[in-house]
């Protein structure tokens, strides 16, 4: 953590309510667990201003006010509390995003941009900061690298994050855009039952971005494949008017068989590993502006895809399985689709998250709807043949039958998801 001035400002406050603030409009059915619950429901703590976080330091300038760290331990539902760990701030602290642009335009801070270094330079710079592992045979350098793939198969995938589409730069760091990029590709391959080894960026931007925009993106991409043990294995730069990042990832089954969309069978359960509605609770709160609700705010910014589970899945026998990036309803249509069958959602399996009533009363809308068409959580949907033993963190929230299509049971949806192209 870094300190910047000779004084932190601490001050008194009186603790919030313990109160809960559960939306007794929800109408699920108690004990139904699919998602690991906060300890308590009050409100945000203290404001920070948190304009230009560096990518591992905490930064706290004098004057800031900080509040006082609850003597509860809290989590941040199945995240980590990432570079506010080490002041103790986690899902009770708002970040004041400023909304005043790019942090290199609103805060005059100099730095050597990418004309100033070059193509090369720039890539130089990123490349250090790089990490390997046993099975990269050759990495970044040359014109191609080599992976090992002891499987004898290879998981691809590719996902584009575009500036101001999946993206803003007054709402996310680099670092964040890094991690965000890197989880909804590894989050793709353990939808397949496989394990992320390699990553491959893309990186087109503007001529004046700051190189340590771009080394603090890779930062992010590291530190995120590193949860799997990946690393980020090569990549090109392009100019371009605004910020693209493009990254492909591979993975390795394993000896598994993959898990694809088309293998739902009539009788099947349908079951959820991770969390959902926090992404879109935290990007309806950042579009609305004001006191943001911070740990839904971050689950937007940097999402925490439960890698492990893919696999754990696919070892249970699973007969299909897709990552939800585009809404729990939407991605279940996918299935639903390639697999021939029908699936009912039972919406009495959600258990009420507090956080997410909050967000609905700040916003509008009913929390439930953050659920089954929000995305970029980046959980995962499966279908498991019944009597399957769920691992923990993972729940059952319907069947599959025969016919078509996707029905909710107990709740009519506002939408379906997110498409690019409606």
């Amino acid at each position: 953590m870094v300190i910047d001035g000779a004084l932190m400002t601490q001050v008194s406050m009186s603790l919030p309510s313990r109160g809960s603030e559960v939306d007794d409009r929800a109408g699920e059915g108690a004990g139904d667990a699919v998602y690991a619950l906060d300890a308590r429901d009050d409100e945000l703590a203290e404001l920070i201003d948190a304009r230009r976080f560096g990518a591992h330091d905490d930064v706290v300038r004098a004057g800031d006010v900080l509040g006082l760290r609850d003597a509860v331990k809290l989590g941040d539902g199945g995240g980590d509390g990432r570079r506010l760990a080490d002041l103790g701030l986690d899902e009770d602290v708002g970040l004041d995003r400023h909304g005043e642009g790019p942090f290199w335009k609103a805060s005059g801070v100099p730095d050597a941009t990418a004309r100033d270094v070059g193509e090369f330079g720039l890539i130089a710079r990123v490349v250090e900061r790089l990490g390997t592992s046993p099975s990269v045979l050759l990495g970044p350098g040359d014109d191609a690298a080599v992976v090992l793939a002891p499987d004898g198969r290879v998981v691809a995938t590719t996902d584009v994050l575009v500036e101001d589409v999946h993206f803003r730069l007054d709402w996310s760091t680099p670092y964040e855009v890094g991690r965000k990029a890197a989880a909804a590709n590894l989050a793709d391959v353990a939808a397949m039952g496989a394990v992320g080894t390699a990553l491959l960026v893309g990186l087109a931007a503007p001529p004046d971005l700051p190189v340590s925009w771009a080394t603090d993106l890779a930062d992010g991409l590291r530190d995120e494949a590193a949860l799997v043990g990946a690393v980020v294995v090569g990549g090109d730069t392009v100019t371009s008017e605004r910020i693209v990042v493009s990254v492909t990832a591979l993975g390795d089954l394993g000896g598994r068989a993959p898990v694809t969309r088309a293998g739902a069978q009539p009788g099947d359960r349908v079951v959820l590993a991770g969390r959902l509605g926090w992404s879109a609770a935290g990007y309806a709160l950042l579009r609305h502006g004001g006191v943001p609700i911070e740990v839904l705010v971050q689950a937007h910014l940097t999402p925490t895809p439960p890698y492990d589970l893919g696999p754990a899945l696919a070892d249970l026998g699973a007969t299909s399985m897709c990552d939800v990036s585009d809404g729990l309803l939407a991605d279940l249509g996918h299935i639903a689709r390639a697999s021939g069958v029908h699936v009912d959602v039972e919406s009495r399996r959600f258990v009420r998250e507090p956080l997410l009533g909050r967000a609905a009363r700040v916003v509008g809308g009913h929390p439930l709807d953050f659920v089954l068409t929000g995305g970029e959580d980046h959980a995962l949907v499966a279908t498991v043949p019944p009597g399957v033993l769920l691992p923990e963190g993972v729940a059952r929230i319907g069947i599959v039958k025969a016919g078509s299509g996707v029905r909710v049971i107990g709740w009519k949806p506002t939408g379906v998801g997110w498409d690019h192209f409606a």
